[in-house]
């Protein structure tokens, strides 16, 4: 299915029949330049799938959805489930295990529940408020834990933060699904990659000053307070990004086709046997799950070699952040020309990766220390991106309107299971090494990558030859 255009790329609006009459305002004016240097679009504009009444509004849906996602990925920092929540709960006294739970429930718990809700969302024309509503409910599950770290004992206060991130990732699942089916509805094909591009430069460019603002707090006050500002500030940004999203201009959408949950799972199980181009794209992208499943890995193993302690710990962080913000508009318009290749680079990139921080084991003593675990990190930003945009535009320039949804569900809720199956990774490093799992998530890679490489081009991933 096309979308809902009708006519040719002749009949779109271009220049002073974009809408309105009369000279347009300072915000609109701002948003035609900003999308003018961002996709790189001046007099004409390309408006693949979607209906030209969306046309008019993409330039403003583009900063909205550009600034929306600097909000968020900055706010995705300051509370980050992989150390600012950790370096909390081991603060108040938590149990170790609580603080094992905390990549699991936010990763899995934001994937497994959006088949349930993809029915729900179908059923609306407009899906942008199930995102605001997200938001909204993970600045309130952020907000509950400050007063849950101040005043419960630590074991309680430990399974309050748990239990609100559990909140907090089912709300981002919802977010997940609106997310997609908006973006596709209001930004033209071919320019997606670019914006997500974009929002991850910019959202890396804010998480390094906050990264540094962090190993400035954390070198000069060991108290609580710093961090519960953090989680204060995380909150504020993700009801901004609430506002933001809010602001976009979306038309309806189709409706019919709406099921429940249980409808949903079995026209899932019907789509992933009758697009094997489909099922190809879950199992590649799940295999590539091993780009951001390392990260952890290679924090102990740079743990175990030069002792990593918070200061250093932050340094990987921003050598992570940094090689996202320097590969991210590579990626997106990558990501343009052909998401599939994006996602075999990624996943080429996370191989290499492996096998640099690997490597790393040969020398004497670790001579190189922290600079080679700061060019793993930074390496690692670059696969992370290169696998994230490509998955993610590939989906996007893939599904058709009527089959979004139930597609983005699918693919999401096979992924949390995997998640949930990677947990067990620990418990091989605890028994085999961490160089083991390395290995292990290597391998992935190369099969991901190997499984990107026969997928079809995402013009004909439905129905594809």
């Amino acid at each position: 299915m096309e979308g809902d255009r009708e006519g040719s790329s002749g009949d779109t609006p271009t220049g002073g029949d974009r809408g309105g009459s009369g000279d347009p305002g300072p915000t609109e004016a701002l948003a035609e330049r900003v999308y003018q240097v961002v996709a790189g679009e001046e007099d004409e504009r390309s408006c693949d799938a979607i209906p030209d009444k969306a046309c008019v509004q993409v330039p403003g849906n583009f900063l909205l959805n550009a600034l929306n996602g600097a909000a968020t990925k900055l706010a995705e920092q300051l509370a980050s489930p992989g150390l600012v929540l950790p370096w909390l709960l081991g603060a108040v006294g938590a149990p170790a295990a609580l603080v094992g739970l905390l990549v699991p429930i936010r990763r899995g718990g934001s994937l497994l529940p959006q088949l349930s809700i993809a029915g729900r969302i179908r059923a609306r024309a407009r899906r942008k408020w199930y995102w605001v509503g997200a938001g909204a409910v993970q600045a309130a599950a952020l907000a509950a834990m400050i007063p849950a770290l101040l005043l419960l004992p630590p074991t309680a206060a430990g399974l309050a933060v748990v239990a609100a991130l559990a909140v907090f990732s089912v709300a981002s699942g919802v977010g997940s699904v609106a997310f997609k089916d908006v973006m596709a509805k209001t930004i033209p094909k071919g320019r997606r990659g670019r914006l997500l591009g974009t929002r991850a430069t910019v959202g890396g460019l804010l998480a390094l000053g906050a990264a540094a603002l962090l190993r400035t707090q954390v070198a000069e006050d060991d108290s609580l307070t710093p961090y519960l500002i953090l989680l204060a500030a995380a909150a504020g940004l993700w009801l901004l990004a609430s506002a933001l999203f809010a602001g976009i201009r979306e038309f309806d959408g189709a409706t019919e086709g709406g099921r429940n949950a249980l409808e949903e799972a079995r026209a899932g199980m019907r789509l992933l046997r009758a697009e094997p181009a489909f099922a190809g794209f879950v199992g590649a992208r799940g295999l590539l799950l091993a780009a951001q499943l390392a990260g952890p890995f290679y924090a102990l193993q740079a743990q175990a070699a030069v002792g990593v302690d918070a200061g250093n710990l932050v340094i990987l962080i921003m050598a992570s952040s940094l090689g996202a913000v320097l590969s991210s508009p590579f990626w997106g318009r990558f990501s343009d020309a052909s998401s599939r290749r994006v996602m075999m680079a990624g996943g080429i990139w996370t191989a290499g990766t492996v096998a640099l921080a690997l490597g790393g084991e040969l020398l004497p003593e670790n001579q190189l220390g922290l600079i080679l675990f700061g060019l793993v990190f930074l390496s690692s930003g670059f696969a992370v991106a290169g696998v994230r945009l490509g998955r993610k535009t590939y989906l996007l320039d893939g599904a058709p309107e009527r089959d979004r949804p139930l597609m983005v569900a699918v693919a999401n809720t096979a992924v949390g299971v995997l998640y949930g199956v990677a947990a067990l990774l620990g418990l091989v490093a605890d028994r085999f090494g961490v160089s083991v799992v390395l290995g292990i998530l290597g391998l992935m890679a190369i099969l991901g990558t190997i499984l990107a490489w026969r997928l079809p081009e995402a013009d004909r991933l439905i129905h594809g030859d």
